[in-house]
């Protein structure tokens, strides 16, 4: 049987993008840059962190469900991008939460509410 390894998000601003799920998401962080890493991004051409057109959310647990957050080089079209449900005891406060880290609310419903990440 297999399991998730992965999501990827396709969007404008990866490094954004990344950071604001990090912080979204209890114990992920954007995984750090060694010297190791930001010699393969500049042998690329990439300036540094903030231009790495591939940057990874990882989970708070080892075998668990890593993020991508990877650079779309044309504008997005059609329906939504994936949408990730997240599970909170106090709705309320997760939305304030989310609110204050860029996210918008697109629509409230009687059980959820429904979030738009910042652009990226």
């Amino acid at each position: 049987m297999a399991r998730l390894r992965g999501i990827v998000i396709d969007c404008a601003r990866p490094a954004a993008t990344a950071r604001f799920w990090a912080a979204a998401l209890d114990g992920c962080a954007v995984a750090p840059y060694d010297d190791a890493e930001l010699a393969r991004l500049r042998a690329q051409g990439v300036a540094g962190p903030e231009d790495d057109p591939t940057v990874l959310v990882e989970p708070p647990r080892a075998g668990g469900a890593r993020l991508w957050c990877r650079l779309a080089p044309e504008p997005k079209r059609g329906k939504n991008r994936p949408r990730l449900d997240l599970g909170r005891v106090d709705p309320e406060a997760e939305t304030g939460r989310l609110t204050t880290l860029g996210a918008t609310v697109r629509a409230r419903r009687e059980d959820h509410w429904v979030p738009a990440a910042p652009r990226g």
